[in-house]
């Protein structure tokens, strides 16, 4: 393990938007969803820095070398009344796993949820990502086997907006 002062999670800055964009294909990569990655740098600007951020980010870093980021947004529970934070994306580099930066980063960012009253902090794995889930789970992270996730993309996105008001 690292000592505190060479390992450090830092908020994403403007300049940070190519070498977020690098994580999200790597990540991308090693989920084999590569070919999915439409994303731009000016993407990445325009909605995580731009004058309505969409999602955050953070970066961690171990001896000032980037080593993994999180991105992160606000949903919101009825149930439960209150804001809850989302986790997007996860990664840490693979030369970098095993140390607990990954484990500091989900930490970091329940800390973060805890100081803006957030009833819930959530994300989703892939279902064949077995050390993800171990790894979730031993953090007390429940896995929702009763919700499916419904996403609606591309024409089907287009075709959904137009066929709404009829």
């Amino acid at each position: 393990m690292s000592s505190k002062s060479e390992f450090l999670i830092r908020h994403a800055r403007r300049e940070d938007a190519a070498l977020i964009l690098g994580f999200i294909r790597e990540l991308a990569t090693y989920e084999k969803l590569a070919h999915e990655v439409t994303a731009t740098k000016k993407d990445i600007e325009t909605h995580l820095f731009g004058t309505r951020p969409a999602a955050e980010a953070i970066i961690a870093e171990y001896q000032r070398t980037p080593v993994g980021f999180a991105l992160f947004f606000h949903n919101f529970s009825t149930f439960v009344g209150r804001p809850g934070l989302y986790l997007e994306d996860l990664y840490v580099k693979p030369e970098f796993r095993g140390k607990g930066y990954g484990r500091k980063m989900l930490a970091w960012l329940a800390r973060l949820a805890v100081q803006r009253g957030c009833g819930r902090f959530e994300w989703a794995v892939l279902d064949w990502n077995a050390p993800a889930i171990r790894f979730y789970q031993s953090l007390g992270a429940r896995i929702m086997q009763e919700w499916r996730i419904n996403r609606v993309t591309g024409e089907a996105l287009t075709h959904l907006a137009t066929a709404a008001g009829e």
